[in-house]
């Protein structure tokens, strides 16, 4: 079956920097659009950046200038590099993929898929 694996998480100081990795794996034919979301404890999902196939991003208005999200089509990976991280940028990120895939009777079919998160704690 489908499969997104976040990687890259950790504990950083204030004006650090980290890069996160999400990896799709299965009988994936295609990826349309993925995304990083993150949810802060006691806070709602916030949706961080997104990137359709083609390369086209957008970033909330919190983390532009500071966050990129980037794709590689090839390894079906979509990354978050996250520079000059504030203590409020601290959650758990999660990927997310709008994506093709061959189910095991062979049908083609398109679903959404999460990952299981990726903790990032800012220290100030």
């Amino acid at each position: 079956q489908v499969q997104l694996v976040e990687s890259g998480g950790g504990l950083v100081q204030a004006g650090g920097s980290l890069r996160l990795s999400c990896v799709a794996s299965g009988r994936i034919f295609s990826i349309n659009h993925m995304a990083w979301h993150r949810q802060a404890p006691g806070k709602q999902r916030e949706l961080v950046a997104t990137i359709t196939s083609g390369g086209s991003t957008n970033h909330a208005d919190s983390v532009k200038g500071r966050f990129t999200i980037s794709r590689d089509n090839a390894k079906n990976t979509v990354y978050l590099q996250m520079n000059s991280l504030k203590p409020e940028d601290t959650a758990v990120y999660l990927c997310n993929a709008d994506l093709q895939y061959y189910s095991g009777d062979d049908v083609l079919r398109e679903n959404d898929y999460w990952g299981q998160g990726t903790q990032v704690t800012v220290s100030s």
